[in-house]
């Protein structure tokens, strides 16, 4: 009998100290910190206990406009933007997420403040897609989205809209703008 509750004891105590802690700030295919691609919009004050949660509500939901949720940290600092896949529906899950944090990194280090270097270095990039005044980077290892002001570019690249970009176009140096990950399945 003795023997046994010992043994109990210690299978406890060794899976106990194995089990790995969730990072918050660790961005995957499927989660971001403790945010995953099921949350519910519901859910969100239990997975930001410590933050504050500040939804805009337009006021008329026969606009079709979706509702950003904002996600700040106690002392004001804004963390992300959330965007639902349906507005006004407490059971919708998240769309995309704005990373706005530059703590929020990938396992591969990339964060908001990384450069296309980084990216390049790091990444598969899937896509490029020329717009206006930016250029999207899609990494579709990550579900990742990352924008790059056209300011960024040489002159000479900025203003033709017809131009198909190439990884060799965009320099190393270029900073980036958004990063968003999309969980649209």
């Amino acid at each position: 009998m003795y023997k046994s509750i010992l043994g109990l004891i210690i299978i406890t105590f060794l899976f106990n100290c194995c089990k790995k802690e969730q990072n918050p700030f660790e961005i995957s295919k499927q989660h971001i910190g403790l945010l995953t691609d099921s949350t519910q919009v519901k859910d969100l004050k239990s997975v930001y206990v410590n933050d504050s949660i500040v939804k805009f509500i337009g006021g008329d939901e026969f606009t079709g406009n979706i509702n950003n949720i904002e996600i700040f940290e106690k002392g004001g600092k804004k963390l992300l933007t959330l965007t639902p896949k349906q507005s006004l529906d407490s059971t919708s899950t998240i769309a995309s997420i704005r990373i706005l944090d530059e703590r929020y990194k990938t396992n591969k280090n990339i964060s908001a403040i990384s450069t296309f270097k980084d990216l390049k270095a790091n990444y598969k990039i899937s896509r490029i897609s020329n717009l206006i005044n930016s250029i999207v980077i899609a990494v579709d290892e990550i579900n990742a989205n990352f924008t790059i002001d056209k300011k960024e570019l040489p002159a000479n690249l900025r203003f033709d809209m017809d131009l198909k970009f190439e990884a060799t176009h965009i320099p190393e140096h270029a900073k980036v703008k958004y990063f968003f990950i999309s969980w649209n399945n």
